[in-house]
């Protein structure tokens, strides 16, 4: 009898599982015909959900006969309520074209087993914001600040998470998949210019705080953030810009290639931009930028996407540097002057990218990229005026020329164990650094007077990595990954008249775990775990054996995300962090400077809030307490380590053509030493664009520092010696922020 009532049970429960059906289906953008993928489908009555891939494309299984109501919202799109019948034993098949629309947070839904974002949306109007460069739609990520102080052509300090990151050693930034961020470079590590980058080719920005990420290996550390640019060109576009401080600055961008013909769609298209200023300062910065791009994009029955990208780019400027207090207060100069006049630089940048993806018949999906650039650097630069030499001065000259070759192959599947979703990614490659006449010499009004450093440099990253997300039911996703990366580095010292390489080789580990619950639509609880690091300079590595040539850093958020209304959307997050090592190359002397270990302990909050349809709020706070782990309590200090930082502001899109946005950028003070005897100043800003649209013609204005606020964008304590000066002085060094800056413009699409 039992027998037979386990063969009645399990014949029951097959005729079960066999009258279910499945839906699959594919979503386009209605303008473009192009896939979208990050689609949020929901199954209405049933609570199944699924996610729309690289190619649209999106699947539910095991679904019980029935009429069912497919959702499907994402951000920039008007979300569709779509009517499917399920049959057993069959699947159903659909195909969705979503049509452009503004943001509505009553349709976001932060429940579900994947992230949602806050950081998607506070991009979701980059254009709204005072956008003179693509580092400037950095300030987007929540926390992080820039400061620039080397007349604009230089990239800028960032400052995230409790972190003085310098110029990038410890965030992750990319374009297309290709690393922006410069390893062993002549002016620092991690050294991240986004110059090259057209901010109007931008059609989104990823972001994230903290190493929990396999995909992110050297330098993400405080965070990653990845552009991507635009797919396809809807029309064609042409704005001209002009404003204070001699401010001129023209954008085009031109479809050369458009069809669409037996289901394969392509497009070329390419966009240039001029710029130049003469800056706030009392010498000129005669700056001048100028960048062209260009990107070529085949689909093939959306199953398959070939993109192509190439640009080029170049930049010189002077700089004013920066400059000591007791300067200022004695009168010597005003606050735009300067002691050294003859600072600046130029540099340049070639990108090649080859990106291929399929679906193969088994539903496995890979990408396969391959990408060449080409980079130039030539800086003048003098910190301590006459500190080393009362006679001719201390500038400085950095300079390098290097080939980056890199890959990377991708691959993900979702596939179900049980009723268990898992989504399986990994992946591998490299990227080789070949780094020629790496260099830093002495000058005198930028002629060459003696050699401190001569070489070249050869790094090599291969890695590998491997995530797996399990959606232990319709409220629990576990997300778990580990990555590797070796490192190859290689330098040969020509000032020592080497004439082979000093090898070095080393490895590290990287796990991650990540859990998200979703106990109802409106909470969601997250707990993230990971490990990264960051990679010190090559020439550093080989001659210092004491530090740690690839430190860890340990990291962990638990937070929550919450929808008090449909229009409210808010997030928060206590984090801490822990470094093994602080320690990089300072190009700007030669040296090392070991910061030992180190701990970091925040809080992130985050709100926004669609006041109407047509209205929007969004704020942030950062509190964070950076301290040495190795230091004796109040010498334990990170230098120009931000303690609190907010941003927030309120946009305006409506159905007239008029859009506007109010926004303001705050940073307490921080300490500038170890000690804390030493303060560099924070500040408060207001920023405000306004446009208005006309047919074919867009009208807008733009003003930073709206009130005129007197504030020092880059603040260092530095030792310096100025030419009548008998003894060396140690004192805040700064470079002033722009005052207000007015700036208009009109943009025409055909």
């Amino acid at each position: 009898m039992k027998i037979t009532y386990f063969i009645l049970l399990l014949l029951i429960n097959s005729s079960i599982l066999a009258q279910k059906g499945s839906i699959q289906g594919s979503v386009t953008d209605d303008d473009t015909k192009t896939p979208v993928s990050g689609v949020n489908i929901n199954l209405l009555k049933n609570d199944k959900v699924d996610f729309s891939d690289l190619f649209g494309r999106f699947r539910i299984k095991d679904i019980q006969p029935g009429q069912y109501e497919l959702l499907l919202s994402h951000i920039g799109y008007k979300t569709e309520i779509i009517p499917v019948e399920v049959k057993e034993n069959s699947e159903a098949i659909i195909k969705v074209d979503l049509k452009k629309s503004i943001l509505k947070l009553s349709e976001i839904k932060i429940g579900g087993k994947r992230n949602i974002a806050v950081n998607t949306i506070s991009a979701i109007d980059i254009k709204l914001r005072p956008v003179n460069t693509s580092q400037d739609i950095l300030r987007i990520v929540p926390g992080l600040f820039i400061a620039q102080h080397a007349g604009g052509g230089k990239a800028e300090q960032i400052f995230l998470r409790g972190y003085d990151i310098d110029h990038g050693t410890d965030i992750n930034i990319s374009v297309d998949g290709m690393p922006v961020n410069m390893v062993s470079h002549a002016h620092g590590q991690g050294y991240a210019d986004l110059h090259f980058l057209i901010p109007e080719t931008v059609e989104k920005v990823n972001f994230d705080k903290g190493p929990y990420t396999t995909n992110k290996g050297n330098l993400a550390t405080a965070g990653f953030v990845e552009f991507s640019t635009k797919e396809v060109l809807k029309e064609n576009f042409i704005k001209l810009e002009s404003g204070d401080f001699n401010t001129q600055r023209a954008v085009a961008l031109l479809k050369v290639l458009n069809k669409n013909k037996n289901n394969i769609r392509q497009q070329f298209y390419i966009a240039s931009e001029y710029f130049k200023s003469d800056g706030y300062f009392k010498s000129p910065q005669n700056f001048h930028r100028f960048n062209l791009f260009g990107k070529y994009n085949v689909w093939f029955r959306n199953h398959s996407q070939l993109a192509i990208t190439a640009s080029a780019f170049d930049s010189r400027w002077n700089a004013s540097g920066q400059i000591p207090e007791r300067a200022v207060r004695s009168g010597m100069i005003t606050r735009f002057g300067s002691i050294d006049n003859t600072e600046g630089g130029n540099t340049n940048r070639l990108n090649f990218s080859a990106k291929f993806s399929s679906q193969l018949k088994n539903e496995w999906k890979f990408t396969d990229q391959v990408y060449f650039i080409r980079y130039g650097f030539n800086l003048y630069s003098n910190f301590t005026f006459y500190l080393n030499d009362p006679v001719n001065g201390d500038m400085i000259n950095q300079q390098e020329k290097r080939n980056i070759y890199g890959t990377t192959k991708q691959f993900s599947k979702n596939w179900m164990l049980g009723n268990k979703k898992i989504v399986t990614d990994f992946g591998v490659g490299f990227r080789y650094d070949d780094i020629n006449d790496i260099q830093l010499n002495k000058s005198v009004k930028r002629k060459y007077v003696s050699s401190v450093q001569h070489g070249d440099i050869n790094e090599l990253n291969s890695f590998a990595y491997l995530n797996q997300s399990i959606d232990m039911s319709d409220k629990l996703n576990i997300a778990g990954g580990l990555r590797f990366d070796k490192f190859n580095f290689g330098y040969k010292n020509k000032l020592a008249g080497e004439t082979s390489f000093a090898k070095q080789t080393k490895s590290v580990v990287s796990p991650k775990l990540n859990i998200s619950y979703a106990p109802s639509p409106t909470l969601k609880i997250f707990f993230n775990n990971g490990v990264g690091f960051h990679s010190n300079d090559t020439r550093v590595i080989l001659k210092n054996t004491n530090g740690k040539i690839l430190p860890k850093v340990f990291s962990t958020d638990l937070g929550i995300m919450l929808k008090p209304s449909k229009n409210i959307i808010l997030k928060t997050s206590f984090w801490q962090m822990y470094s093994q090592q602080e320690f990089v190359y300072v190009g700007d002397e030669g040296i090392v400077e070991t910061g030992g270990r180190s701990k970091r302990i925040g809080i992130d909050i985050s709100g926004r809030h669609q006041i109407a349809n047509w209205l929007f709020a969004d704020v942030d706070f950062n509190f964070t307490k950076p301290r040495s782990a190795d230091a004796p309590k109040g010498e334990n200090y990170i230098p120009l380590a931000p303690n609190f930082t907010s941003i927030g502001g309120i946009t305006a899109k409506t159905k007239n053509g008029f859009n506007g946005s109010l926004r303001y950028r705050f940073i307490g003070d921080r300490p500038a030493n170890e000690y804390n005897t030493v303060t560099a100043d924070g500040y408060f800003l207001l920023d405000a664009v306004m446009s208005y649209q006309i047919k074919q013609f867009e009208f807008f204005v733009s003003a930073e520092n709206l009130i005129n606020s007197k504030w020092k964008e880059a603040q260092f304590e530095t030792e310096s010696r100025l030419q009548f000066e008998p003894a060396p002085v140690s004192e805040i060094h700064f470079t002033p922020g722009t005052p207000r800056f007015l700036k208009a413009g009109i943009s025409f699409k055909f």
